[in-house]
């Protein structure tokens, strides 16, 4: 497997230190396309497992609606390991660098 080209381009290759412009390598921009995607779809999915989370926690679901949110969320956390594995991705390759704000995961 080729290595991957980074999402973001560093400066002086460095990783860690974006310059926040997109790679945009006409061989490879499938793969920083489904980089990019992939990453919004992983926050958007944190996002609503935290919610979840606080509504199991505040007891405002039945047992039934925890049961059914809980197979739900496995089932989606099992959809994006295919889906890394489909675009040979890993958690790392998702967790893009913002900079002096962190890492977004």
């Amino acid at each position: 497997m080729e290595p991957k080209q980074p999402l973001l381009i560093s400066n002086n290759n460095e990783e860690h230190k974006p310059t926040g412009k997109i790679a945009l390598d006409p061989e490879k921009a499938e793969e920083g396309l489904a980089q990019l995607v992939m990453t919004v779809i992983e926050l958007l999915r944190q996002l609503v497992e935290r919610q979840a989370m606080r509504r199991v926690e505040g007891g405002t679901l039945s047992d039934e609606e925890e049961e059914k949110l809980g197979v739900a969320l496995m089932n989606l956390e099992e959809k994006m390991e295919e889906l890394k594995e489909v675009f040979g991705l890993d958690d790392d390759d998702l967790n893009i660098d913002l900079g002096p704000l962190g890492n977004l995961l």
